[in-house]
């Protein structure tokens, strides 16, 4: 027969006992936390040479990627909300970096694309984003991170990338 002691998990609980919420362990809550460092640290970059905000630099980002869109199809791709993307949109307009034209099959949407002065800025924070994640990449090593890289695609198809957020 075991004794009291012997019958403790490895986390000093006893077999069926409820474990304390711990967020530091939380897997989501370390995402989240991994996924603000790299951010705001890469944020020094464009912050430093373009002046631009999180939100301006994703806007521009998703721009250059796919090419022209309405703020709604930016919202929905980046889960930014409404407004930040609105008011990131008219201080790139005004800085010159975008042009907002009516959309042919939609008067009251805007279709957002790109000038020639945004997309040289996203040419230039395109290779700065390239050579900030090979250092990134560097840091982990090459095998572990694309181990990562995988398993966080594999977070995403499998809880839903595609799913709108409720706040």
């Amino acid at each position: 027969m075991k004794t009291q002691d012997q019958q403790r998990d490895m986390d000093g609980r006893h077999p069926g006992a409820q474990a304390e919420f711990d967020l530091e362990t939380f897997l989501p809550y370390l995402l989240n936390q991994a996924a603000e460092a790299t951010s705001k640290s890469f944020q020094a970059t464009y912050r430093a040479v373009y002046g631009m905000s999180r939100t301006q630099w994703r806007v521009m980002a998703n721009l250059g990627k796919f090419g022209a869109m309405t703020a709604r199809d930016i919202c929905a791709i980046s889960h930014i909300e409404k407004t930040k993307v609105s008011r990131a949109v008219a201080t790139m307009e005004a800085e010159g970096l975008l042009l907002r034209t009516t959309s042919p099959q939609d008067r009251r949407a805007e279709i957002l694309s790109l000038t020639v002065k945004g997309n040289e800025v996203f040419r230039d924070l395109g290779q700065r984003a390239i050579a900030y994640d090979r250092d990134l990449r560097d840091q982990l090593g090459t095998a572990l991170s694309g181990q990562f890289e995988g398993m966080l695609r594999t977070l995403i198809t499998q809880n839903g990338q595609d799913r709108t957020d409720e706040d």
